[in-house]
């Protein structure tokens, strides 16, 4: 397995220095055939609480201080997940857009300088419906910015997004995501197909329900064990890894949540597979090791 990194768009990178961030740095890995290339979207700029909420604050803030998070915020890169192989430019998630954080939506420059353009995406699969991940998906004329390509979800994870009555139970700070992804979902149309858990999207993509972070959570699975598009089932390298058992706050349902981060290290340990992550440092490319009490993230950069 070969993997390479490479700057891209210098432009960007002074900003990327700035926050300690990889604006539109590429991380690459060969799995055979495939060929996966992480590109960012930038990043997110987070209270400390999204990461602590009610956790044992000490034992947390010392995991968070080993891996050199600072105390009152967080910065968690956006790492989009592209997929390519023979006539196939898959994209997984789409990137923030530009209505979210000033600091993500960053996706379009960075395929531009891979010489990608939206119309040379052949497949948007989307892990779940957060504005991180699906925001990106429509332009700034409300139409479709992938306009070649197949756009799949989750059903129940489409099903979520718009049901009436999920902006009563998802929390006044999540209010926005609901109408945000309600709204994409409906302006992509027909153009939005669902997938179940175990479905084999293309002929090296199966789908796997990994819920938790959100109702329909989806992860994919690379060619029969090659690696894990994991999205956000695994949302940091710190705690996430340390303490997979622990309820995050990040997660909209935190306790099957940590079942499903917990079953996830386990067999990507155990199959030493690789791992896929949008918010995980070095590109979101790793692996998982087992330590004494929890997980370890090894990038592979």
């Amino acid at each position: 397995m070969r993997i390479t990194r490479r700057t891209m768009l210098q432009g960007a990178a002074g900003v990327a220095a700035m926050f300690g961030q990889r604006a539109s740095a590429v991380t690459e890995m060969d799995l055979g055939d495939i060929r996966i290339t992480t590109v960012s979207d930038g990043y997110l700029s987070l209270p400390e609480s999204f990461l602590i909420g009610d956790l044992p604050r000490d034992e947390a803030r010392a995991i968070l201080d080993e891996a050199g998070i600072a105390p009152g915020g967080f910065a968690p890169p956006c790492n989009v997940t592209l997929l390519r192989k023979g006539t196939q430019t898959v994209l997984f998630d789409a990137g923030a857009g530009p209505s979210f954080m000033q600091s993500a939506g960053r996706l379009p420059g960075t395929l531009a300088a891979l010489d990608l353009s939206p119309e040379d995406i052949t497949h948007v699969i989307f892990t779940h419906g957060h504005p991180d991940h699906l925001w990106g998906v429509i332009d700034d004329f409300d139409e479709p910015l992938f306009a070649n390509a197949r756009h799949f979800i989750g059903r129940v994870e489409r099903d979520y997004w718009m049901d009436p009555r999920t902006p009563d139970t998802i929390g006044a700070a999540r209010q926005s995501f609901v109408a945000g992804a309600a709204r994409r979902i409906a302006l992509l149309g027909d153009r939005l197909e669902t997938a179940e858990d175990g479905d084999m999207i293309l002929e090296d993509v199966m789908a796997r329900m990994s819920a938790g972070h959100t109702p329909g959570h989806m992860s994919f699975e690379i060619g029969e064990g090659r690696a894990l598009v994991a999205g956000d089932a695994i949302g940091n390298a710190h705690l996430a890894f340390a303490r997979p058992g622990w309820p995050m706050p990040a997660d909209q349902d935190p306790e099957l949540a940590a079942r499903t981060r917990e079953a996830l290290l386990e067999e990507l340990a155990e199959r030493g597979m690789p791992l896929i992550g949008f918010h995980l440092p070095g590109g979101g490319i790793g692996e998982v090791a087992r330590t004494g009490e929890g997980y370890l993230y090894v990038p592979r950069a």
